[in-house]
């Protein structure tokens, strides 16, 4: 309870504990009873090469290769950039997944409906609720929840306007989700920031999409 680190070693042990529970690789698992419920068809895994023309690229790096930069090697395009999940084969509880602003706009409204989507409940009210509220000690000045960011040095995402009651998280390579249950707002925003040279910074456009978003509410 003395400071807040970001780290990715919870979510790879959760991704873990997911599949000796369940039984199933986590790949499998979040299809079946995440992806195919809220009808996220183009969300996977290590998507098929037949997509490779549709995920936009990152920087180049050889396949187990960090940091990136090599000139000579290939661009990542459809593997996933962070490198200890392409060592994991691109599955892992941190990173390595590929979507589209369509599918989850699927997600972020199942969230917002307390779990609920098209007659069907796949999370617990209670579940959602208890991912986002502060779960950090408060005299901390970073508030996250279980996996979400509520009000941190991270939060930049949820711009000038909306209340600190919303919550979203940050992908390294660019992109962003914010969700506000009290507008019933979200945003996702989708960018690749490291193509082509790995230096690209959006932390600043995030806010300001997210701003304009919350101030045509308030109009």
């Amino acid at each position: 309870g003395e400071r807040f680190i970001y780290s990715d070693l919870n979510f790879m042990l959760l991704a873990h504990i997911v599949e000796r529970v369940s039984g199933q690789s986590f790949d499998r698992f979040v299809q079946d009873h995440l992806f195919d419920p809220l009808g996220m068809v183009e969300t996977w895994f290590n998507p098929p090469a037949a997509l490779r023309d549709r995920i936009a690229p990152t920087e180049r790096c050889a396949v187990l290769a960090w940091p990136c930069g090599d000139p000579e090697a290939p661009m990542l395009r459809g593997r996933v950039h962070d490198p200890t999940a392409r060592r994991m084969g691109g599955v892992a509880g941190h990173a390595g997944l590929f979507s589209t602003a369509r599918d989850l706009a699927s997600f972020c409204a199942m969230l917002l409906a307390g779990g609920a989507y098209e007659g069907g409940q796949l999370l617990a009210p209670l579940t959602v609720a208890r991912m986002t509220t502060v779960s950090t000690p408060s005299h901390l000045a970073d508030k996250r929840g279980l996996g979400w960011d509520i009000d941190s040095r991270f939060s930049s995402n949820r711009g000038d306007l909306f209340s600190v009651g919303s919550y979203g998280h940050t992908g390294f390579t660019g992109t962003s989700l914010w969700l506000d249950p009290v507008s019933e707002t979200f945003v996702v925003f989708l960018s690749s920031r490291l193509h082509p040279e790995g230096e690209g910074d959006v932390r600043a456009l995030r806010g300001e999409v997210a701003t304009l978003v919350a101030s045509a509410l308030r109009d």
